[in-house]
């Protein structure tokens, strides 16, 4: 398969589909040909960026269930299957959609980000890379 017939989010290594907004991030790719989704140099850089998203959540809206997490990235009023990828999510990491979740716990934002990226892309997260967006965000905390 090309890179054309890849899902966007892996095409712009950003694979929470990470809408462009005037903030700059590390890792961010030169060039950004998506005019509405960031590109990242590597699916590392785009997970890192996904775990800063939801511990924003977490820290700056009190956000940090499932239900609550897919609400307000996949809302009701932007998107007609919001309750369908709260259930996927739960299905995939094996929590219950009201589990309080900590940001600062690779047990839960791992599986978490990867069942996100599943949604979100159609296609099961690669570990490996998960896990190299993990060691880039814990140096920022």
């Amino acid at each position: 398969m090309n890179g054309h017939q890849e899902p966007r989010g892996l095409r712009n290594c950003n694979p929470l589909n990470i809408r462009r907004t005037a903030d700059l991030w590390q890792g961010m790719s030169e060039r950004q040909p998506d005019p509405e989704f960031y590109t990242f140099r590597s699916m590392a850089w785009g997970y890192r960026a996904a775990f800063i998203v939801l511990r924003t959540y977490c820290h700056k809206y009190g956000v940090n269930t499932i239900e609550r997490i897919v609400h307000r990235w996949a809302p009701p009023t932007d998107n007609n299957h919001t309750e369908e990828y709260i259930q996927k999510v739960c299905i995939l990491t094996g929590f219950a959609r009201d589990v309080p979740l900590n940001p600062y716990n690779p047990a839960h934002m791992a599986p978490l980000v990867a069942a996100m990226s599943r949604v979100e892309c159609g296609k099961k997260a690669v570990m490996a890379e998960v896990k190299a967006g993990w060691s880039l965000y814990i140096g920022n905390y």
